[in-house]
């Protein structure tokens, strides 16, 4: 598969997002390693993970469990992998969503990842989404205070606005590694963050690329032009819509979410997927 960098480390052009396998509706485990199995078959070697993925309150960091199993037991050479999680958003087991971005809290919740994970040094750890209640300079603070500590190697932001991306990489001394901002043909509000980031050579990872989990298998239904040229190339229309990102900057490294290997193995074919410049130009006008 293809690679492009993440804070200087070369990775899989496209990534494996790990959400579905762990919050509500999730399916069986047996299932859930097969898929990052698939993933890593079709030479995907960036996944995205987070500590609030998990379903019950008791069960905190599900899916970065899961990802280690699935690692400790493929049968392939793994190492080249970079798995990429998150801290400071929580789910406390209603199916709400909270935020603690406190320094303090996010230390600890590092090396708890670093624990369920395994490994010397988490290889790419982002907070997960500003707290109002905190000053970001605070919350990106521990971040640099974890790399400095080797606790992790490479640090980034999530759910970020181009303001806080320079504030962000000014903290970390230029050191930024990645943004991972919602970005899909349904949400383009982040437009702004994917440019700033191609510019400056920070790695931008769009998460719902294809427009979420309960809509990724309608977008050619909803988005027709996606659904035309996808059968122009003889393809789906969601490796239509990653194809697409793709091609917007050489920074982009979508992270499609996944449940069965069926999925993950039709999204990594879309690395390999040449959209002529008018198919592009066409799709991004697309709304």
């Amino acid at each position: 598969m293809q690679q492009r960098s993440l804070g200087g480390t070369p990775v899989s052009a496209l990534g494996l997002g790990g959400m579905p396998m762990s919050i509500e509706g999730r399916p069986d485990e047996d299932r859930s390693l097969r898929t990052i199995h698939a993933a890593l078959d079709a030479g995907v070697t960036l996944i995205d993970t987070a500590d609030a993925y998990h379903r019950d309150a008791d069960d905190v960091g599900h899916n970065e469990l899961l990802i280690a199993k699935a690692l400790a037991h493929y049968g392939g050479d793994s190492s080249g992998v970079l798995v990429a999680t998150k801290g400071g958003h929580l789910r406390p087991g209603d199916g709400s969503w909270t935020l603690n971005g406190r320094p303090e809290y996010l230390k600890e919740a590092a090396k708890a990842s670093l624990k369920r994970l395994g490994g010397d040094a988490i290889g790419l750890y982002q907070f997960h989404r500003p707290d109002p209640e905190v000053p970001y300079e605070d919350s990106v603070g521990a971040l640099k205070e974890l790399l400095d500590e080797g606790v992790i190697r490479l640090a980034g932001i999530s759910n970020a606005t181009v303001h806080q991306i320079r504030k962000a990489n000014e903290i970390l001394g230029g050191s930024l590694a990645s943004v991972q901002n919602q970005f899909s043909p349904a949400f383009r509000s982040s437009e702004d963050e994917l440019r700033y980031c191609g510019e400056n050579g920070i790695a931008f990872l769009p998460w719902s690329p294809l427009g979420g989990i309960q809509k990724a298998g309608g977008l050619g239904e909803q988005f027709t032009p996606f659904q035309e040229v996808a059968d122009a190339h003889g393809v789906s229309p969601q490796q239509v819509c990653l194809a697409w990102e793709l091609a917007l900057a050489p920074t982009v490294l979508p992270i499609p979410g996944a449940s069965r290997p069926e999925s993950i193995q039709d999204s990594a074919r879309a690395v390999e997927l040449e959209l002529t410049d008018d198919e592009i130009a066409l799709l991004s006008s697309t709304d």
